[in-house]
């Protein structure tokens, strides 16, 4: 009865475990659509929750913390939500100028723009494909009947039902975000708790390096692509650029993401050879606009993440990089994440490692 007793309590607790991971597995794999926007909520709760505690002190009310999770919601979502609808507008405005574009193109043909004959070199073989490709209406009607092809209409369905997605996505990330900040309290206590069975006194280290992580982050990703677009804003209002404030807040978007600042540049150049800018103005913004991104990336980004996350520059250029290439802008804030807890756990080991 007693060789029963180990042999009937191991296989018990071979078959919880296994039940416990089947579970585990089985519930990842039914909410794993709406991970991302969990893991987004989580983002921007950490990224709140110093305002939070400047407001929130301790002993405050439920009601005042339900009153601020649902002001700061709101808040996120009109952050979201207005830049947004700037944008479509802006987008519907554009579109409304391309089809009239279009149509005085297959009547009279696109003339060669004078910016062409101004170009340092090639202007001879742009002229030449110009007036063979587009010059002519017969020839502009040709481009343009392949860009209304039949793949264009695909492509509107594609993005539509893609559109959806992401509103639902975003929906419940609100929803999870005003969860996040009005319990975060209890919820800080059991993920403490678990921690601390899990992985000991460790597992409280792990927490803020992943915690400080994600904020130097916001920082240095964020802030500092805030500031370069509304530098280059000014900048693109300087020197003519179509619509500088709608492309300071996309330069703002792309200088979030390492050398994404640099399509924006190139496309803000086209526009101005496309106008009355010239050639000059095109390339005052493109080297303008690298200056300014190479003092971000080198100067002031790593000061904020690496001192944030005690890691080095190249560890967090690696975490941003691969991050966005497995979680797209996600991944932003997880790769560095990552990277930092990874670090902290092998300096761990080194630490705790017999000297030869």
């Amino acid at each position: 009865m007693d060789e029963a007793d180990p042999a009937r309590a191991r296989a018990r607790l071979i078959g919880k475990v296994v039940l416990v991971t089947a579970l585990a597995l089985f519930g990842l794999w039914i909410v794993s659509g709406f991970v991302p926007a969990f893991l987004w909520a989580v983002v921007i709760a950490v990224a709140l929750d110093p305002l939070q505690q400047r407001f929130l002190g301790p002993g405050r009310s439920a009601r005042a913390r339900t009153i601020f999770a649902a002001v700061a919601t709101l808040a996120v979502a009109l952050l979201v939500l207005i830049p947004l609808a700037l944008f479509v507008a802006e987008a519907a405005r554009e579109a409304h100028d391309l089809l009239r574009w279009m149509a005085i193109a297959r009547t009279n043909g696109v003339p060669v723009p004078a910016w062409v004959h101004t170009l340092p070199f090639g202007a001879d073989a742009t002229t030449k494909w110009w007036q063979e490709n587009l010059a002519t209406p017969e020839a502009a009607t040709l481009h343009i009947h392949q860009l209304q092809s039949a793949q264009w209409f695909a492509q509107t369905r594609l993005i539509g039902s893609n559109v959806l997605h992401r509103a639902v996505i975003f929906g419940f990330t609100l929803l999870t975000l005003f969860f996040l900040l009005r319990d975060r309290d209890a919820i800080l206590a059991q993920a403490h708790n678990a921690g601390d069975r899990l992985l000991g006194p460790a597992g409280e280290r792990i927490a803020v390096q992943a915690l400080l992580s994600i904020r130097g982050t916001i920082d240095g990703l964020v802030l500092v692509g805030i500031g370069v677009g509304a530098v280059m804003a000014a900048v693109y209002a300087v020197l003519g650029v179509p619509h500088p404030l709608l492309l300071g807040a996309l330069t703002a978007i792309a200088a979030m993401i390492p050398f994404g600042a640099a399509l924006m540049f190139a496309i803000a150049a086209l526009l101005l050879l496309a106008g009355p800018g010239g050639v000059t103005a095109a390339i005052a913004v493109i080297v303008i606009g690298l200056v300014v991104i190479f003092i971000a990336d080198h100067f002031i980004r790593p000061a904020l993440i690496g001192g944030a996350t005690q890691l080095p520059f190249l560890w967090v250029l690696i975490g941003i990089l691969g991050g966005v290439e497995t979680f797209g802008l996600l991944g932003l804030f997880l790769g560095p994440a990552t990277m930092a807890v990874l670090i902290l756990l092998w300096r761990d080991f080194l630490a705790k490692s017999p000297p030869a």
